[in-house]
């Protein structure tokens, strides 16, 4: 939007004092990429127009209000109806194009395997789907083998590459996963150009190619940020949006519930995720509505696109022989959860340094090179092992599932006489995801996290459910298995729910979320009746994750090599010091000397330091604080007029003495309306509880009306992230100074 003309927005009156008109309410909404929006004037502007509203004579007074709460909802409604069609469209374009690597059909180049073969009786050969080798006529074993792989590489590679062509070339906030940069807008983080149309294009069809591809990354993360990019698209159309930052970032709250609901095909775990993970809905009864609403009318939407033909919303459809689990179960189910934590501390670091050797490499000047380099190597070593060389959807989809006779068997996983071949595979499985995805999550392709974690975890649970399935099948009389059913025909252990609980350990490892997370999975897979085995498996593998590294999770951790001025809502406790161990002393800030500084020295000022702010003095007494966009926006005329009459004149920001236009200009009206002050004697816990609850930029310390210091948000974000040491390691978007 472009800024208005400063001569519109504050005048000089005839006594020589700056003021701003009623527009002044809306200037709080121009804000730049990478400044962070005052909270207290938004929402004392928002509270003043619904005030306006409200106060109008007449028919008018009652539809103003009415007419606002419409285009809210309307652009909810819209959005979550967007963002299912949106979402299903890519379901069903990532799984042509993943198994077009494989094969095509042979009525039907733009059928899918499973469109192809719809007309097919469950456990016959499809022979409508044809390889490329029956497809070309290709009969010696040997050609067919190096025609199978060539084309599978090759696709993969150029899957990849374009998708990181399209990201550096016309989108470069479109890379990632995107969940670190929305929860740091909803916290207050203006970054514009993260919600552009042309990104919301790019990392939808980028989102299909890299997954195609074949490369370790996932769909569902990345759509929270499609989700957030068709909000704020839509409510450019809407004034209300366009002058309050504050309701555009309720806006996107609901937007990323209804995300989440389309990538999992879980509406409740969508809003769990806004309030638990995205930390939204806290204060905020009417946002968790409005992201409950969203999160049904996305999952509708989805579900008549039905992409997996299931006519379902659950993906990973769990299908047990019994809902009865035993007790010498939990013996397993409290080591995956131990293995969920470990490794996805140890997935957070290798990822942190895969990031880092990106960065300081050079890597980093060719990132499209590193994506065709990664995705060949990645389809190159899937392609030798059977377990990787599937979608990683297909194969949770796969482990997920009981071993039924009237199937056929996914590689022989229900061979009992291969159990140690299958473990052994599994295991390799993970372990290459392990690798493969800390190097990719990170490249310049749009990539989720969810999908290859749930893959790993439901890869090492399967492996675990063979292990104890064996055991009980070798030792049946042993006194541990007396609760199993006598009769060996009937199955005792179900190793595709411990995948199911493989996968939720390993993703609370990585995450670090809890309640959200289990709704997710029970949804995700339809197993209501093993949530309280899926609650300790995430229960576990958070105490330990939390136990080896104090790093708050994967986006966390990219938060904080980012920069970002997030504050994380976590408990803060000091060991007796006060706002004076944190708070910078006057000495060390840059302040304004009241009737001291002429116009050309504040734009010298303001030149010579980046601050989104600077606190106002007399004589060392405390009058004010001004913002660096006001005062700039009111100096620029005034510079103007120095110049033409070659008088420069002082800036005054009280009223103690007369201000004569002709020497002086004063810009008491230019002061922020509502400053916080506190004594430097506060504990500091009590300072960083305020920072959190009140979504503040800075507190001002006086005493007896002096100014002692002042703290900044970004003095507490470094202070709550002081025990990472790569804080800042990764600085990406517009770099202002916080302060």
């Amino acid at each position: 939007m472009p800024r208005p003309d400063p001569a519109e927005v504050f005048e000089l009156t005839e006594a020589g004092q700056v003021t701003s008109p009623t527009q002044q309410t809306h200037f709080a909404s121009r804000y730049v990429d990478g400044s962070t929006i005052d909270w207290l004037r938004e929402e004392a502007a928002e509270r003043e127009r619904t005030h306006v509203q409200r106060s109008q004579y007449g028919v008018r007074g009652l539809l103003l209000p009415w007419f606002d709460a419409v285009q809210m909802w309307l652009v909810v409604i819209l959005t979550g109806v967007g963002i299912g069609l949106t979402g299903g469209w890519l379901d069903v374009l990532v799984k042509w194009l993943g198994d077009l690597r494989e094969g095509r059909c042979s009525y039907g180049f733009f059928y899918n395997q499973v469109a192809c073969c719809s007309g097919v009786t469950p456990g016959e050969a499809c022979l409508e789907w044809r390889t490329w080798s029956e497809f070309l006529g290709v009969r010696v074993i040997l050609a067919q083998s190096l025609l199978h792989s060539f084309v599978y590489v090759s696709l993969a590679v150029a899957f990849a590459g374009s998708a990181a062509v399209l990201v550096k070339s016309y989108a470069p906030y479109a890379f990632h996963t995107g969940i670190p940069e929305i929860k740091a807008i909803l916290g207050g983080y203006v970054l514009t150009s993260f919600l552009t149309p042309w990104t919301l294009l790019i990392k939808a069809l980028g989102l299909a190619l890299a997954v195609a591809s074949g490369l370790s990354l996932g769909k569902e993360g990345p759509l929270v940020h499609v989700s957030c990019c068709m909000a704020y698209l839509l409510s450019r159309f809407f004034k209300q949006f366009r002058n309050s930052e504050a309701q555009q970032r309720k806006l996107l709250a609901a937007a990323a519930a209804a995300g989440v609901s389309v990538a999992f095909g879980s509406p409740l775990g969508g809003v769990l995720f806004g309030l638990e993970e995205l930390d939204t809905f806290a204060n905020e009864s009417e946002v968790m509505w409005r992201g409950f609403v969203a999160s049904a009318v996305a999952a509708v939407s989805l579900q008549w696109v039905n992409p997996f033909g299931t006519s379902k919303l659950v993906l990973f459809q769990v299908t047990n022989g019994s809902d009865t689990w035993r007790a010498f179960e939990l013996i397993p189910w409290v080591g995956l959860g131990v293995f969920g934590g470990v490794l996805g501390s140890l997935l957070i670091k290798l990822n942190v340094e895969a990031a880092l050797y990106r960065r300081n490499n050079a890597l980093h000047e060719w990132p499209v090179l590193e994506v065709v380099g990664a995705s060949a190597i990645t389809a190159a070593i899937s392609y030798l092992i059977v377990f990787s060389r599937v979608q990683a959807s297909e194969l949770v989809a796969n482990l997920f599932q009981e071993c039924d006779p009237t199937k056929i068997d996914y590689h022989g996983l229900c061979n009992p006489s291969a159990m140690w071949e299958n473990v052994f595979l599994l295991i390799l499985t993970a372990a290459l995801k392990v690798l493969l995805t800390a190097w990719t999550f990170g490249m310049m392709v749009p990539a989720g996290i969810f999908l290859p974690t749930i893959a790993i975890g439901a890869c090492l649970g399967r492996a675990v459910g063979l292990l104890t399935q064996g055991l009980q099948r070798a030792y049946p009389s042993a006194w541990i298995f007396l609760s199993c059913p006598p009769d060996p025909s009937v199955r005792c252990v179900s190793p595709g729910f411990y995948a199911v609980i493989g996968a939720s350990a390993m993703l609370g490892g990585v995450t670090r979320m809890t309640i959200s997370l289990v709704i997710i999975l029970f949804e995700l897979t339809g197993a209501l009746s093993h949530v309280l085995p899926i609650m300790i498996s995430v229960m576990i593998s958070k105490w330990v994750g939390d136990a080896i590294g104090k790093d708050g999770g994967i986006y966390a951790v990219w938060i904080a090599m980012r920069g970002y001025p997030w504050l994380p809502p976590v408990d803060f406790h000091d060991k007796g010091e006060t706002g004076a161990q944190l708070m910078r002393p006057v000495e060390r800030l840059v302040v304004i000397e009241d009737d001291r500084e002429t116009v050309a020295d504040l734009a010298g000022m303001l030149n010579d330091h980046d601050f989104h702010g600077f606190p106002v003095v007399h004589r060392h007494e405390f009058l004010g604080f001004i913002t660096r966009d006001k005062l700039r926006l009111a100096i620029t005329p005034l510079l103007a007029e120095d110049a033409t009459s070659g008088r420069p004149r002082r800036c005054v920001f009280s009223q103690r003495s007369p201000c004569n236009p002709e020497e002086a200009v004063d810009l008491t009206g230019l002061l922020e309306e509502a400053v916080l002050h506190l004594r430097q004697e506060v504990p500091k816990e009590l300072v960083v509880s305020m920072f959190q609850k009140l979504n503040l930029r800075q507190i001002i310390f006086t005493s007896g009306g002096k100014l002692r210091g002042m703290v900044t948000k970004t003095d507490v974000v470094a202070l709550l992230t002081c025990n990472f040491p790569h804080t800042g390691a990764l600085p990406s978007g517009p770099r202002r100074a916080w302060e």
